[in-house]
């Protein structure tokens, strides 16, 4: 009998491409403050951390204080950019996501997940914006866990699909993304076109990075060829 297998993405610099307003709503932020903005790089290096991780790892010097409240000056930017120029809405999903979401869905013995430094909230704006939340058996947001790397968004996505670690897989583009995964005994695959080089994950422990969706279905079975 084949083993239930998950399958668990990140959101952002994964599946969407929403580097743009990121970049934009920390640069609003942090001029709000009156502090210098970090160049875009820095900006996207802190891409998948909770926000008070973020602002704290751009501004080491801030207080708790101003951590906060460069946090919430964020939020408030965000917010105004989606009324702006739609936000989410506007972020495309990269090339072959969806296609690869369609083949994985309909697979009885897989479950979807979704693990995002982003809010509930952000991560609703996503799937509505790109119709995809159908496809997702699990989502896990920064509301309700610890800040990647730690593995709390992946073991509550174990528990609530009931799969094995061995058969969990997780892909994503930043470090912070697979050292949460390899934390969590999850095989893991990185991602060429997202906020962090290769090195990066290669250096955090990708078992497999990928270069385009197209070779996901192969990846995946490397490990599910072995586990059989």
């Amino acid at each position: 009998m084949t083993p239930l297998r998950l399958v668990v993405f990140d959101m952002d610099g994964t599946l969407i491409d929403s580097q743009d307003f990121i970049v934009e709503a920390m640069s609003r932020a942090f001029t709000a403050m009156g502090r210098p903005v970090p160049a875009r790089p820095e900006i996207l290096s802190i891409v998948g951390l909770s926000l008070p991780q973020a602002v704290a790892r751009l501004a080491p010097d801030m207080d708790a204080r101003a951590v906060e409240e460069g946090a919430a000056l964020y939020k408030s930017s965000f917010i105004a950019l989606r009324e702006e120029r739609g936000g989410e809405a506007n972020a495309a999903m990269y090339p072959g996501a969806r296609a690869a979401l369609e083949r994985l869905h309909p697979r009885d013995e897989v479950f979807l997940g979704v693990a995002t430094g982003k809010a509930r909230r952000g991560l609703d704006h996503a799937f509505r914006a790109h119709d995809i939340g159908h496809f997702f058996h699990t989502c896990q947001t920064a509301d309700d866990h610890p800040s990647k790397p730690h593995p709390s968004m992946l073991l509550t996505a174990l528990m609530e699909t009931g799969v094995e670690p061995d058969d969990a897989v997780m892909i994503g583009d930043t470090s912070f993304d697979i050292e949460m995964g390899r934390a969590a005994g999850f095989r893991t695959i990185g991602v060429s076109w997202g906020y962090h080089p290769v090195s990066a994950l290669r250096a955090a422990g990708a078992d497999l990075v990928i270069d385009t969706f197209d070779a996901l279905d192969a990846a995946l079975n490397t490990f599910w060829e072995k586990a059989a």
